[in-house]
């Protein structure tokens, strides 16, 4: 009874706090007060966030402004986040296009002054942001050593309740259209406001945000110069909801679909996925590679292991001379291969998919 009590205390502090505080502040003391309750198990999973959960208690209007205020107020643009960076600049700003608002974050690496760097745009996955899947990935730390800015676009929750990249939406598929006119317009800022060299723009993501850098790259040839895709899927596999979960769990597609998903690739692809993947199974990544594989095809394989993690590497070209790698993980799971514990979603055995990709990445040079 004392427990029951205290809670509902808990939640008239919050009314107060809604009305003259803030929806911020509304939704952590909610937040507590649902642990407190047990209603929120103590040690969450990786990637949970309680107030993703605790804002549907609120009216909508209050989860926007919660979102929009954790956005801005979470992660402080000069406060280093562990395993973020350790010299350079990395900072907030935003986007706003035709297709709405977008906040995004930038590292930019010092000791490079006056000289015209790559760019590599990272796509964090469901329930992560940019500071979440920068320490995950510590694409920071090789931007430094390598010479390179990244930007890291930020999908709010007002947009998806778990932040996640709307790969499956016809409207987010298409170029100049939703989602991908945002990502793009985030990525031309960038080079606008930074000594970026065209010819070495990059995109890379992670489950959803890797089947969002497959739109990216089909979509976008001109401005990507090759792509990087860690548990992800193609371009075009799913047109809803329900086609997407299916594609995640290897349903096959047909028709006009099917006919996109195969589309020529027009810019390299490097790919990684875990065949004890759960979530997104791993014929997706043949389906990604399904047009490097070819009679005549150039393709050799090599079966190695590093910490702990057996893998097999694939370097393939297609009809065209577009080259692919595919790193098929053996038993790993729905993670970032070779990724920091400070970030969600990450595995810190096997491959480094970060250096590899930006390996990768330094290799192609965009061929106009």
């Amino acid at each position: 009874m004392k427990r029951n009590e205290e809670f509902l205390a808990s939640m008239q502090e919050a009314m107060a706090l809604l009305r003259t505080a803030g929806p911020l502040e509304a939704t952590e003391v909610i937040a507590r007060a649902l642990r407190g309750n047990g209603a929120v198990p103590a040690v969450p999973n990786p990637g949970f966030q309680p107030a993703q959960v605790v804002e549907a208690l609120l009216p909508r209007q209050a989860q926007e402004s919660a979102a929009q205020a954790r956005e801005g107020r979470a992660h402080p643009a000069d406060a280093p986040q562990p395993g973020v960076q350790d010299t350079g600049h990395f900072t907030t700003r935003r986007h706003a296009g035709h297709a709405g608002q977008r906040a995004y974050k930038v590292y930019v690496p010092a000791g490079f002054e006056g000289k015209r760097l790559p760019l590599v745009v990272m796509l964090h996955g469901c329930t992560q942001d940019a500071d979440d899947f920068a320490a995950g990935t510590r694409m920071n730390a090789l931007a430094k050593q390598h010479g390179f800015v990244v930007a890291y676009p930020i999908q709010p929750v007002t947009a998806n309740p778990s932040r996640c990249w709307s790969w499956f939406k016809p409207g987010d598929q298409q170029r100049e259209q939703g989602e991908p006119s945002l990502i793009a317009g985030i990525t031309r800022d960038v080079m606008a406001s930074h000594p970026v060299d065209p010819d070495r723009v990059y995109v890379a993501g992670l489950s959803a945000g890797g089947a969002m850098a497959a739109v990216m790259v089909h979509a976008y040839p001109d401005l990507y110069a090759a792509a990087g895709i860690h548990s992800g899927l193609p371009y075009a596999s799913a047109h809803d909801l329900p086609s997407a979960l299916a594609a995640m769990q290897g349903g096959q597609l047909a028709g006009q679909h099917m006919a996109k998903a195969q589309a020529a690739p027009l810019r390299p692809l490097i790919v990684f996925q875990g065949d004890a993947d759960t979530t997104v199974h791993v014929s997706n990544a043949d389906r990604l590679l399904r047009e490097f594989q070819h009679d005549g095809e150039q393709d050799s394989q090599r079966r190695s292991r590093q910490n702990g993690r057996a893998f097999t590497r694939r370097q393939l070209k297609s009809r065209d001379g577009v080259d692919a790698e595919y790193w098929l993980l053996h038993g790993a799971p729905h993670a970032w291969a070779g990724g920091s514990t400070h970030g969600s979603y990450t595995d810190a055995s096997g491959p480094d998919a970060s250096a590899e990709m930006v390996r990768f990445f330094l290799a192609h040079p965009l061929k106009r």
